[in-house]
């Protein structure tokens, strides 16, 4: 199907310049599917998509974007599409492939492009809108336009509670999926004894009968695919609930704010306590379901390197700016030296700045004295990146182990009170493997650690 042009006037426009406008772009996101007849599950999908994109212009870029956000119907195209256009004025120095690498969302919607139109940079997404027995026309459309613009958004409370049931539902499907998946682990767990038992039996009758053992074989490449399969399936489970969950989290942790706002109405001494639980118990959550999306990813080969010439000096000066808000306590420097010009690579600046910033926190989550130090040097062919740290350091014996998903060091608590899920390192460890290099550490109880990144300069194709 050929990306459609949209004839017809919008069907709603919407302007997105602070937080509160992403929770009323994601609603009204939702009924403007409803309207043209997009199933429910579209519908959360558009909702979602366009979350991730309102989320990305005005919290995580350095400085808000402008943006102007579309909604209109191609009736051209067989079957007819919805075509949702988010028109932004980005910050200086933001590339569409930066965006691009930011919004992973071709899950969501049928076609997703990112392509700049003078000052401004158009993020366009479609969905085709299924059959029905009531056809969209001109004259439909021209009524669902104005019902649209003559509604009333719905307040923050109304908004929390209705990501509050999509959370409900999206837990109660993984609740579902996990015990199908439990289910299945117990079947596969059983025919492996069964294969076990018959590879007994067949092994003491190998002088009577060759054909036994041909079937054995046979038997075992076909449990092997099932494994295989289980495998691929459990990935796919991960990325698939990860960012269905992701965007109910996010507005969880957004409204929750709103109420806590001193510019909202005042709450009580116990609803204040109440909100706060909500945003703690809501960011933790949000932090696992990020990880296990990227990891979910990694696995699944879903990541593919965008190579390019990176100067690391401009990479070390973005990672000085944004990592150093992580330094709040006096006693810990975060020191970031700048590599000898010229400091140049081949790699995907995206994925390497997300190995470099995960290396960072680590090390001041887990200091209380001192410093944490980043510094780089070329020798002939090879980049080497260490992040070295003042922290409490790893025994020898489990050094290996803190690359293992979901395993944490007993005992090693951060002196920050910060929580980690294990995920972080292993997620890093595959980025600079997928980059052409790899991730290594050395340390000594109570004498820090250093984490050492090394990377071609131009990997082999």
């Amino acid at each position: 199907m050929t990306d459609p042009t949209p004839a017809a006037p919008a069907l709603l426009r919407l302007t997105l310049r602070a937080e509160p406008d992403v929770f009323l772009v994601r609603q009204r996101g939702r009924e403007v599917a409803a309207a043209v007849g997009l199933e429910h599950q579209d519908q959360v999908r558009l909702a979602t998509a366009l979350s991730e994109i309102g989320r990305y212009l005005v919290v995580t870029l350095p400085e808000p974007a402008r943006a102007e956000v579309a909604f209109s119907a191609a009736l051209d195209s067989t079957p007819p599409t919805l075509v949702t256009e988010v028109s932004a004025v980005l910050p200086a120095g933001t590339s569409e492939r930066t965006v691009a690498g930011a919004l992973v969302l071709g899950r969501l919607v049928d076609s997703l492009s990112i392509t700049p139109d003078g000052e401004t940079t158009v993020i366009r997404m479609t969905r085709r809108i299924p059959s029905t027995a009531n056809p969209l026309t001109p004259d439909r459309l021209a009524v669902i336009r104005d019902n649209l613009n003559a509604s009333a958004a719905s307040t923050p409370l109304e908004e929390m509670a209705e990501q509050n049931e999509q959370l409900l539902a999206a837990l109660e499907e993984t609740r579902a999926q996990r015990d199908e998946l439990a289910r299945l682990n117990e079947e596969l767990a059983e025919t492996n004894r069964g294969v076990l038992a018959l590879y007994t039996q067949l092994s003491e009758e190998l002088d009577e009968t060759n054909r036994g053992v041909v079937a054995l074989h046979a038997e075992l490449e076909d449990r092997s695919v099932q494994l295989r399969a289980a495998s691929e399936a459990k990935s796919r489970f991960l990325a698939n609930v990860s960012h269905e969950l992701r965007a109910p989290v996010t507005a969880v942790i957004g409204l929750t704010r709103l109420l806590l706002d001193p510019a909202s109405d005042p709450l009580t001494a116990e609803q204040r306590e109440q909100a706060e639980l909500i945003r703690s118990s809501a960011a933790d959550l949000l932090s696992l379901v990020n990880e296990l999306l990227d990891l979910g990813k990694a696995e699944a080969g879903a990541i593919e390197p965008n190579w390019s010439d990176v100067e690391l000096r401009a990479v070390f000066g973005q990672l000085r700016g944004t990592v150093r808000a992580m330094a709040t306590r006096p006693e810990v420097a975060l020191v970031v030296v700048d590599p000898d010009p010229p400091a140049l690579i081949r790699t995907d600046e995206v994925l390497l700045t997300q190995v470099l910033r995960n290396l960072l926190h680590n090390g001041l989550k887990f200091t209380e004295h001192g410093e944490v130090r980043m510094t780089a040097e070329v020798d002939g062919d090879e980049w080497t990146i260490r992040v070295r740290d003042t922290g409490i350091g790893i025994p020898s014996e489990l050094q290996e182990r803190v690359f293992e998903e979901f395993y944490q060091v007993p005992g090693r608590g951060s002196p920050t009170g910060a929580r980690g899920t294990g995920l972080g390192l292993p997620y890093a460890r595959r980025l600079s493997r997928l980059l052409g290099g790899d991730l290594r550490v050395t340390s000594e109880p109570g004498g820090g650690s250093v984490f050492t990144v090394r990377l071609p300069v131009s990997p082999a194709p």
